[in-house]
């Protein structure tokens, strides 16, 4: 089923501990829709910290990477604020 739950569509799984990094762009004006894709891991999954970095930009706005260990997930926004995103995003290297 698709539907949107404070600006994230919620049609593909989103990594564990995730949805709450993604929330914090919306909470912060930097996005207005942030639209999860495919998530893909290695055989050897290895646990570690959620991690969020800018990959590049779109037509309408970016492409992210949301890391936690080996496992790594595709993240769309829409927005026009790239810039201020890139900043707030290098917490989360």
């Amino acid at each position: 089923m698709k539907y949107r739950k404070k600006g994230i569509k919620k049609e593909h799984h989103i990594i564990e501990g995730g949805e709450k990094v993604l929330q914090e762009l919306v909470k912060h004006g930097l996005v207005d829709s942030i639209i999860p894709a495919r998530i893909t891991t290695t055989p050897k999954g290895m646990p570690g910290n959620i991690r969020l970095k800018y990959q590049y930009d779109t037509e309408a706005g970016a492409k992210l990477l949301l890391k936690k260990g080996s496992t790594v997930q595709e993240v769309f926004v829409v927005t026009n604020k790239r810039e201020e995103l890139k900043e707030f995003l290098k917490k989360y290297k």
